[in-house]
């Protein structure tokens, strides 16, 4: 199945609109874990497994991998996620942005490599540094649109003939760029009026939204802003506060706590 019926299929199976970021920082792993050689594997492979059946997708940031050399563990990780819980996205959180030629590597190393399902790009370069993503058949391709960091306003609010900068990124993405059929938009839920315009611009295309959680982003606001007329439409991104909601041996029991807690959440504004 490509990304959009995969997606879909999981917003049903799992009754839910989390994601899980898996964004490992190894001075905050449990005592047992630290110094082992594969410690960034295992922690993440141990919050899989006990969040698997609350989320629809899960989403490595690959700089937590990289920064440790555990570019391996990582294609471990995604392949653990597949063979294990089939059905349930991997999306790599790469914000690539690059020309054309380098962009063919890029996509190269996320979907041949790593096995991702889909990877996160930025769209400031424009559309011939996405085509190479959009030629593998069925993976998706988020772009970034209304970003949840404070920042973001610098070049996201700028007026571009009477709209602004994130609104023309919207429709560009949704009326010219998706060939596929197989994009998304990032759009971060600190802004929840903003998740409302990009909503109205682009009709049912998936967002995926970080800011919840940690970022201090509100998940009533977020739904309600965000959600398509079925009710679904949203890939919500909590990372920090379910990797770490435990400090003990038993981190894995509290994070799907954490996440059942977060699913519930949603779900009651769905």
């Amino acid at each position: 199945m490509t990304f959009i019926q995969t997606l879909s299929a999981a917003w049903q199976k799992n009754d839910s609109l989390l994601c899980v970021g898996l964004d490992p920082d190894p001075a905050k792993f449990p005592g047992r874990l630290k110094g082992r050689p594969e410690a960034i594997f295992e922690f993440c492979r141990t919050i899989v497994d006990a969040t698997a059946d609350l989320v629809c997708c899960f989403k490595p940031q690959i700089a937590y991998f990289a920064a440790h050399g555990a570019e391996s563990q990582l294609e471990a990780l995604i392949a653990h996620i597949h063979a294990r819980h089939p059905g349930i996205l991997v999306i790599l959180d790469a914000k690539r942005g690059d020309i054309g030629s380098t962009a063919e590597q890029y996509a190269k190393e996320v979907f041949a490599r790593y096995g991702a399902d889909a990877v996160t790009a930025s769209p400031y370069m424009g559309k011939d540094s996405v085509d190479p993503y959009l030629a593998y058949a069925g993976k998706g391709v988020i772009l970034l649109c209304r970003t949840s960091n404070p920042g973001g306003s610098d070049l996201q609010f700028l007026d571009v003939g009477g709209r602004k900068l994130y609104e023309h990124v919207a429709e560009l993405v949704a009326r010219q760029w998706n060939a596929t059929g197989q994009c998304a938009l990032v759009v971060g839920a600190t802004f929840p009026d903003e998740i409302a315009r990009v909503r109205r611009i682009v009709g049912d295309l998936p967002l995926l939204v970080p800011g919840i959680g940690a970022q201090g982003g509100d998940v009533e606001a977020t739904v309600r802003a965000g959600r398509t007329a079925d009710g679904a439409g949203l890939m919500i991104n909590s990372s920090r506060a379910i990797l770490y909601a435990g400090k003990d041996e038993n981190y894995a029991e509290a994070a799907r706590r954490a996440a059942s807690e977060t699913r519930e959440l949603i779900n009651r504004y769905r």
